[in-house]
C-alpha cells in the first residue's frame, strides 16, 4: 500500500510544482503587462478607432471602477500570452513521462504548428473579421443615434472574437491529429462535410458579434476552407500510417 501512495505523492508533489511555476509566470507577465496597459488597450480599440464615429471616436466609461477592471483584465490577457510557453512547457513535461515515444514526438511536433494556428486566428480576427463587423455595429442606425462606446465593452468584444478565432483555426490540426491516431479517417470526414457547413453558420453566428449574413460569412467561409483543409491532411495521416505499417510488416 505504501509503494502505491509512494508514486502518487511524487506526482502531486510534482504537479504542485509545476502548478506553482506557471502561477508565478502568469503573475509575472501580468505585472509588466500592467505597466503597459494604456498600449494594450490602445491595439485592442484601433479597429473601432481608425472607423472614427461617435464625439471624436473617443471611448468613454460609466463606473468609477471599469477603467481599471478594464485594464487588469487586459494585463492578466497579456500575461497568460506572455506565460504561455512556460505554461505550455511545464504542462508538456508533466505528461510527457507517461506517453509512449510516438506519442512524445506527436506532441513535441504540434505545439508550434498549435501556435501558429492560433496565430494566424487572432491576426485573421483582428485585421480581417474586426473592421467590417464593427463598422456595421457602429454605423448601424446611426442618424438616430451617436455611439458612445464604453471601453469594456469594446474590450471584452475585441478579446472574444479573436480568442475564438484563434481557436477555429486550430481545426485542422485537430483533424491531421485525429487521424495520425487512427480515430478518425479521412473518408469519415468527407461524409461529415454537408453538416460541416451548417456547423460552421452556427459557429459564425456565435462568433461574430453582429447578425448581418456578410459578417457571419467572413467568419463561416474561413471554417469551410479551413475544414478542406484538414481532410487533405487527415488523407496525407492515413497514406503515412498505411506506409509505416506496410514497412513494419515487412
Amino acid at each position: 500500500m505504501r509503494s502505491r501512495e509512494q508514486p502518487l505523492l511524487q506526482h502531486l508533489g510534482e504537479l504542485r510544482r509545476r502548478v506553482f511555476i506557471c502561477v508565478v509566470a502568469l503573475l509575472i507577465g501580468s505585472a509588466v503587462s500592467f505597466f503597459f496597459f494604456e498600449q494594450l488597450i490602445e491595439i485592442l480599440v484601433k479597429p473601432a478607432r481608425d472607423l472614427d464615429v461617435g464625439p471624436g471616436g473617443e471611448l468613454i466609461y460609466t463606473e468609477v471602477t471599469e477603467l481599471l477592471t478594464t485594464a487588469i483584465k487586459v494585463s492578466f490577457v497579456s500575461g497568460l500570452v506572455l506565460a504561455s510557453p512556460v505554461i505550455v512547457f511545464q504542462a508538456v513535461m508533466f505528461v510527457a513521462p507517461g506517453l509512449t515515444g510516438r506519442e512524445r514526438r506527436y506532441l513535441f511536433g504540434f505545439m508550434p504548428a498549435v501556435t501558429m494556428a492560433f496565430a494566424g486566428g487572432v491576426a485573421f480576427g483582428y485585421y480581417v473579421l474586426t473592421p467590417p463587423a464593427l463598422h456595421f455595429l457602429l454605423t448601424f442606425g446611426d442618424d438616430v443615434a451617436v455611439p458612445l462606446i464604453r471601453v469594456s465593452n469594446i474590450i471584452n468584444l475585441m478579446i472574444r472574437l479573436l480568442f475564438w478565432m484563434g481557436l477555429a483555426f486550430e481545426t485542422p490540426i485537430v483533424m491531421y491529429l485525429l487521424a495520425q491516431l487512427g480515430l478518425v479517417t479521412a473518408r469519415a470526414f468527407g461524409r461529415f462535410r454537408r453538416y460541416w457547413v451548417v456547423v460552421a453558420f452556427i459557429l459564425a453566428a456565435i462568433i461574430t458579434p453582429t447578425v448581418d449574413p456578410v459578417n457571419q460569412a467572413l467568419v463561416a467561409g474561413p471554417l469551410l476552407v479551413l475544414y478542406e483543409v484538414g481532410i487533405l491532411l487527415a488523407r496525407i495521416a492515413g497514406r503515412s500510417k498505411r506506409k509505416s505499417t506496410a514497412i513494419s510488416s515487412t
